[in-house]
């Protein structure tokens, strides 16, 4: 599902800036640069000998899934069913003089790639022809992956790679094996009635998405390239009958492998309740080829202490991957990630977040927070999440069937899923907090009562965790009073609070919707929940009651919250002083951890869209510079911030000032998002 990103109106960057002129080159035919300009011809067969002898030219391909998989032996390229395969082979679709976005030097550095010497203009035309699928590198065999998938709850059949088409696999410079693909380069088997191509605006999310987590710490895909070009694609992003042309645009995408729960899914019988079934139906076979190549490609340490016990074997790789995906979701919780689309065929087999598309980083903090405009039922809502994650790895322990039985693996993930969640979680939320000497039970009440705080001021979930580290046990009242300003502007205002509770159906709907519930329940179903009804009706209740809050009454009201939370902060800080011999010691290491487990910038929607915005008119320079503050989250950058207001000075244009007029004052990163932005919503 490709993100979009909605608007009551645009909102211009002030990078936005037009296309420099400048003198026109020729270019010399033959030429890298002549190449880009028109779609390439692609080697005949796959793997052929045109790969880069320039910088790309030394990477190591060496493709032990196609090795090791069954590979579709048709070489019909279109739409259709894939039965008793893993993958089939593809050809990407070249694009019209493909240019770079973007490129992340620390995830091509797994593949052996340092920072381009000499001529970054030429590497970086080299990365574009290559990484848009225009030209394919010596060793590549390009191919797309078969897989099934439970969306949205239910079981939808035959998915694959639509969009994505595996490279092949890269040795790094220390042994270690790397799987390359592009998203967006063209029809595979898998298209369905679709076109294979991503757009600008879905891809930029994506690569920038991939790499903030990365530096987060959190488990995840890389991107290493955002390629743009001069192709369009007809998306009609709301399904609203308003489509518009976009400019088609591919990542390169990096990952151990990008196998999923769903690649398990293609075994899948008639399912009794959507009538569908995988393609690979009775071929145990080659769900045994798949243990066998996942666990000991990956999971090497368990195929060594099991290898003369397929069941055992496969048993502790369940619990490993049950394990790593409740760390998984435990560290999303922890920096207020959504996923957005929680199917079965976006969970990594290996515990990495993958597949980027309507997520959301959530800002006022609400724990039924949904960042998928298309979730209408708050399926994959941010608390839900955990619960959701167990669930679906409920459904890989039904696809593992004969080769671990059920009645084990349900019992592993009863055992293992919730502690190891709970366990994660709360050591991590003991760092945000800089617990960092004791382990007491009442820790857990404690985060609690900080959640329910941030909910009830509309706190502002990243900031409010950020502050925190400056917080003095021993602050006398007025250090106090200061601090607590500092919390209280990180609340949200009546005018976000009047956006965020304004009520989204039509009266007269919401009293047909209350009759139906009442008269006939069964055709109630059809449209709406209870859940719904009463998420509306607490909307309502919350709207009227905010017409009559003053901006005064809030802030005392927030005040009295933060103070009461405060206290019983100080006075679990003060058992850790309590516990220690050296307390400035301890204060020191402190605010070491808590400001390394709390980020101050994290990729909100606004960031995301500004950055859009530019990149839509040309000006590839925004998305570059939220790269680079995303690869340091969690230090200041002042020196970012000057660089980047000296360069928009220099660059200034009286279109840059009409956009600077349009967006008022240009905000820090770091700062909550402004109140256009509740009007965003990504799908």
């Amino acid at each position: 599902m490709a993100a979009a990103l909605r608007s009551g109106r645009r909102f211009p960057s002030l990078l936005q800036l037009p296309a420099a002129a400048g003198p026109v080159r020729r270019l010399r035919p033959g030429s890298l640069g002549a190449a880009m300009q028109q779609p390439a011809a692609l080697p005949a067969r796959p793997g052929g000998p045109e790969g880069g002898g320039g910088w790309l030219g030394a990477l190591r391909f060496d493709n032990l899934a196609l090795r090791s998989l069954p590979v579709d032996a048709s070489e019909d390229g279109g739409p259709r069913a894939v039965p008793g395969a893993c993958f089939s082979r593809v050809r990407p679709t070249p694009l019209q003089n493909p240019r770079l976005v973007a490129m992340s030097l620390p995830a091509l550095a797994l593949l052996g790639l340092e920072a381009p010497a000499g001529e970054r203009e030429a590497a970086e035309a080299e990365a574009a022809l290559y990484f848009s699928g225009n030209r394919l590198l010596a060793g590549s065999e390009p191919a797309a992956h078969c897989y099934c998938g439970h969306q949205f709850g239910s079981f939808a059949g035959q998915l694959g790679d639509g969009a994505a088409m595996y490279l092949g696999e890269v040795l790094g410079p220390r042994g270690e094996r790397w799987e390359m693909q592009l998203k967006g380069a063209g029809l595979t088997p898998f298209s369905r009635q679709a076109d294979g191509r991503k757009v600008l605006r879905s891809s930029i999310r994506e690569f920038l998405c991939s790499e903030a987590m990365f530096h987060l710490g959190i488990p995840t895909t890389r991107a290493g390239t955002c390629v743009t070009s001069d192709s369009k694609v007809v998306r009609d992003v709301f399904y609203d009958g308003n489509p518009k042309s976009e400019r088609c645009t591919v990542v390169l995408r990096i990952a151990s492998t990008f196998i999923r729960f769903g690649s398990f899914e293609i075994f899948k019988p008639t399912d009794e309740y959507t009538g569908r079934k995988g393609p690979s139906v009775n071929r145990n076979d080659i769900r045994i080829q798949m243990l066998d190549y996942v666990i000991s490609t990956f999971y090497p340490e368990i195929q060594e202490a099991y290898s003369d016990n397929s069941i055992q074997r496969n048993a502790a790789f369940f619990k490993e991957i049950t394990k790593r995906t409740a760390r998984l979701v435990a560290e999303w919780q922890c920096v207020g990630f959504c996923h957005g689309v929680l199917n079965t065929d976006n969970m990594s087999i290996v515990g990495l977040t993958i597949d980027y598309g309507p997520f959301g980083f959530m800002d006022r903090y609400d724990p039924e927070h949904i960042c998928n405009g298309s979730d209408n039922t708050g399926r994959y809502a941010y608390n839900k999440q955990p619960e959701i994650c167990k669930w679906n790895l409920g459904k890989l322990a039904e696809a593992l069937v004969p080769e671990l039985p059920l009645e084990i693996s349900e019992l592993i993930l009863e055992e293992e899923y919730d502690a190891e969640f709970e366990k994660h979680y709360l050591q991590k939320m003991r760092k945000k907090l800089g617990l960092v000497q004791l382990e007491l039970e009442e820790d857990s009440k404690l985060v609690s009562e900080l959640l329910e705080t941030m909910h009830l001021t509309g706190g502002d979930f990243t900031n409010i965790f950020y502050l925190l580290s400056s917080f003095s046990v021993d602050a006398d009242p007025s250090e106090l009073e200061d601090f607590l300003e500092k919390l209280t502007s990180q609340c949200a205002s009546v005018e976000e609070l009047k956006v965020a509770f304004k009520p989204q159906m039509d009266p007269r709907q919401l009293s047909m919707m209350l009759m139906l519930a009442q008269s006939n329940p069964q055709l109630f179903a059809l449209f709406g929940t209870k859940a719904n009804i009463n998420k509306e009706l607490e909307r309502i209740e919350q709207f009227s009651k905010l017409q009559q809050l003053t901006a005064a009454d809030l802030f005392s009201r927030n005040k009295k919250h933060w103070k009461e939370w405060l206290e019983k902060y100080r006075v679990r800080l003060q058992k850790e002083i309590e516990s220690v011999s050296d307390a400035d010691a301890w204060k020191t290491d402190r605010v070491k951890v808590m400001n390394s487990n709390n980020p101050k910038y994290i990729l909100r929607n606004y960031i995301a869209q500004n950055a859009i915005e530019a990149a839509e008119n040309g000006d590839f320079s925004e998305v570059r510079n939220v790269l680079k503050l995303l690869e340091n989250p969690f230090q200041e950058a002042e020196g970012f911030r000057e660089v980047q207001e000296d360069a928009e000075e220099e660059g200034a244009t009286a279109t840059a000032a009409a956009c600077a007029q349009e967006t008022r004052s240009r905000l820090p990163y770091c700062s909550k998002p402004p109140l256009w932005a509740s009007e965003l919503c990504v799908t």
